[in-house]
């Protein structure tokens, strides 16, 4: 008998620690998944975090502090090594901006990416987030081949057992510019090499506020939007693209007509074969006039008269067989 209260009290003694966390008291708060790379650098992968934490920026430095910590699972590395440091954290308009040490260039191409997915991932979790924007050393981030990698979402990572998240794709985007007068369009078709988890309508946009290159601009197009414009969102539904821009978008300090820059984007987005037009917002808010003169609550179709007439007969109507064919799609 005394032997079996012994045993009583050691098993209701493991119940008690057992029903308590390791710091002794009872996990409560919101959960979230903390993701990490692996060492092959192949994938990502979460493990669940739990916090009472719910202050937005208190939320976002804890889950910053738990993706540099070293996992428990040796066979994966934190999401971000020991050694970048992130001088600069702020917040706004939805979008988490992390200024990382130049340390974060010591990553390779293929853990860069992963771990870029992975600190997406994690920080979108906290309400109020949907965007992150990446700087190192005081300068936008730009992906192997050079080009801005811009505002990421969450879903532009494909979840995967493989390298699928480091796929590449090469795409020829046909997009349109001003002529040095401002007043028409000029057509350039620019060959691009991207990150296939970027959405295409979004690297259409993007592409636009890069600007023309001196070749391109020798060529007679030159650049459209305003170069602190930012992009804040862009997708595609039913044929709709949607683009939303910052309010950079409605100071417009480029010499052109409005029609010229309104169209430069709906253009360059309809020649996609999934987008038949486009509605522009700035800020998420359409209930506004575009230069005095085009409401944002209208979604705008083609408009090939304002090709510049440099372009030809023949190219215009190539544009509007391509629409013909759309149609013909859509019907079907």
């Amino acid at each position: 008998m005394k032997k079996t209260g012994i045993l009583l009290i050691c098993l209701l003694a493991v119940m008690l620690l057992a029903s308590c966390g390791e710091s002794g008291e009872k996990e409560t708060g919101s959960v979230y998944q903390i993701y990490m790379v692996n060492m092959d650098e192949t994938m990502v992968r979460s493990y669940e975090f739990q916090t009472d934490v719910n202050k937005q920026t208190e939320l976002l430095q804890l889950l910053l502090n738990r993706l540099q910590d070293q996992p428990r699972d040796t066979n994966f590395r934190a999401a971000i090594p020991e050694e970048v440091t992130i001088p600069v954290m702020t917040v706004a308009d939805e979008t988490v901006y992390l200024e990382f040490s130049e340390d974060y260039f010591n990553l390779s191409t293929s853990g860069e990416i992963l771990s870029r997915a992975a600190i997406v991932r994690t920080l979108t979790q906290v309400p109020g987030i949907t965007y992150c924007t990446f700087e190192v050393a005081g300068n936008a981030l730009t992906s192997s081949t050079g080009e801005p990698v811009g505002i990421m979402r969450a879903d532009q990572f494909i979840d995967n057992s493989g390298n699928e998240i480091n796929t590449e794709e090469k795409v020829t985007l046909s997009l349109y510019f001003a002529n040095e007068e401002g007043d028409r369009l000029v057509k350039i078709d620019r060959d691009i090499v991207y990150s296939s988890n970027i959405p295409v309508e979004k690297l259409v946009v993007e592409q636009l506020l890069v600007g023309t290159t001196e070749d391109e601009m020798a060529k007679g197009a030159y650049p459209v939007i305003n170069a602190d414009t930012r992009l804040l969102n862009a997708t595609q539904k039913d044929g709709i693209c949607y683009v939303s821009f910052d309010s950079g978008f409605l100071a417009q300090t480029l010499d052109v007509t409005p029609e010229v820059a309104l169209y430069s984007i709906v253009n360059s987005l309809v020649e996609l074969a999934s987008v038949n037009r486009v509605q522009i917002s700035v800020n998420g808010e359409t209930q506004l006039l575009f230069r005095e003169k085009y409401s944002l609550e209208e979604q705008y179709d083609r408009n090939l008269d304002l090709l510049n007439t440099t372009a030809g007969v023949n190219e215009a109507e190539e544009q509007t067989e391509k629409s013909d064919e759309k149609t013909g799609e859509e019907d079907g």
